[in-house]
């Protein structure tokens, strides 16, 4: 009876009154010996509503679960490179900052005259 009920919700303005004169003009087309049948038939039609309702409704909740698929065009991220400077001297005492480079240091470039 509760599928019925959710069956004629679905029409919003159909009170008692109007369900009890569509089920006696049902009764007069089709009379009392077919109506058992058409019961049966629309029960079923509702079963089977509900049950691919349910099934999409799965569906949908299973595809929102389930992570999406790696995008061929997703940036990786790339591990920095790693210099090969050997360790620093334990016993010299410096620390990077106080080291100074073992060559000569460069002279700044010569700037040409201005005339």
């Amino acid at each position: 009876m509760a599928s019925a009920l959710t069956f004629f919700a679905l029409f919003g303005g159909i009170g008692g009154g109007e369900i009890i004169l569509v089920l006696i003009i049902v009764l007069i087309l089709f009379g009392g010996e077919r109506m058992p049948e058409l019961a049966r038939s629309l029960g079923k039609t509702l079963r089977e509503i509900k049950k691919a309702t349910s099934g999409v409704e799965d569906e949908i909740k299973r595809a929102l679960a389930e992570p999406p698929p790696p995008s061929p065009y997703t940036i990786k991220p790339v591990a920095p490179e790693v210099s090969a400077l050997p360790p620093p001297a334990a016993s010299s005492g410096t620390t990077p900052a106080t080291m100074t480079p073992s060559s000569t240091p460069r002279e700044p470039p010569e700037t040409p005259p201005r005339g």
